[in-house]
């Protein structure tokens, strides 16, 4: 290895599919812009490949339960 930093991939499982920001858009039911946005912030990690953006599925998975809520009365 080339001494180059791998964190990114600690804890990450080897077949985790890495998705489109149309992909991720479209399971979050929000617009391309908000996931840009979200990336943009440091919110939703993603790779870049070219001029594209992929996002692991496992992220977004931890994305959206970290900010699930419980309902009234549960």
């Amino acid at each position: 290895m080339s001494g180059r930093k791998r964190g990114g991939w600690v804890g990450r499982q080897a077949g985790d599919r890495l998705l489109t920001v149309a992909e991720v858009a479209a399971t979050m039911r929000v617009s391309n812009m908000t996931v840009y946005r979200l990336i943009k912030n440091g919110d939703l990690p993603a790779l870049r490949v070219g001029k594209n953006y992929r996002i692991r599925e496992s992220d977004v998975d931890a994305y959206l339960s970290e900010r699930s809520v419980q309902g009234e009365g549960a």
